[in-house]
């Protein structure tokens, strides 16, 4: 539906016609030249209604997050125009045509997403999908899929493979109590969730896998702890004929690794 993404158009596309779909982040009158703000989740990019073909009801319906494609042809801004503080803000789109995917009405939210005033905790949560468009929230996301690909990269480098371990499972001592998940083809009888894939790290170190890792989903029925709730996930390493400065060196090298994804982690 699309051919680029609001926060990638730069001074290298002016000329070039685009389509692109996301919400509306903010939209303004200026004495009868319309502008608007659009956003998806690589950034935000101005709309300049100057050009446009259609009817100007149909732009000034478009209340915010409400969902449109957009075409129109890229141009760089005036001087004076100029967004310093916005990768995009020296680019704008002459739109000649939009469409509303999905129309939101001025009153149904109960909170911006992008506003000025931040939502309270339980508004948030209970909202959940109006929280997940925040600039923080989507950053959170990126942030934890770029850790995850890192992780991967550097310990498959090194000669480690990835396995996938059951999550439903028998009950194995552990440090807290189990989750239990009850079986239909077993009645009166349960699964245990995994509170960690130990018993299988010691598994496959057994049947000859001298280098296992995984992201692993665990599942502890305890109190809260500050940097851990009942379901969490954890980096598992397991090494065959090694010593302790080997296990140490490598966690060392990936945690080096993680660090510099950015200012951000």
């Amino acid at each position: 539906m699309k051919t680029h993404s609001c926060g990638k158009i730069t001074e290298k596309q002016a000329g070039v016609r685009v389509v692109l779909c996301g919400r509306v982040d903010s939209s303004r009158n200026l004495g009868g030249l319309w502008f608007m703000d659009m956003r998806d989740w690589t950034g935000i990019i101005q709309i300049n209604f100057q050009a446009f073909e259609g009817d100007m009801d149909l732009v000034k319906s478009c209340y915010l997050e409400s969902v449109i494609k957009v075409e129109g042809t890229v141009r760089l801004r005036p001087t004076e125009a100029i967004n310093p503080h916005r990768p995009t803000g020296r680019v704008e789109v002459l739109a000649s045509r939009l469409d509303i995917l999905s129309s939101c009405g001025s009153d149904s939210l109960p909170f911006l997403p992008c506003g000025k005033i931040e939502a309270t905790e339980a508004l948030r949560l209970q909202y959940r999908y109006l929280d997940l468009r925040t600039p923080r929230l989507q950053n959170n996301l990126k942030i934890r899929s770029d850790a995850s690909l890192k992780v991967r990269k550097f310990l498959t480098e090194r000669g480690l493979i990835e396995v996938e371990t059951p999550i439903l499972c028998r009950s194995t001592p552990e440090g807290a109590r189990d989750f239990l998940v009850p079986s239909r083809l077993h009645p009166h009888r349960a699964y245990a969730l995994p509170q960690s894939p130990q018993i299988f790290k010691q598994l496959l170190m057994m049947g000859g896998v001298e280098g296992y890792f995984q992201l692993a989903r665990c599942f502890r029925d305890e109190d809260l702890r500050a940097d851990r709730q009942p379901e969490f996930t954890q980096i598992d390493i397991e090494l065959s004929f090694v010593g302790p400065g080997d296990i140490k060196g490598l966690v060392e090298g990936l945690l080096a690794s993680l660090f510099n994804l950015g200012e951000n982690f």
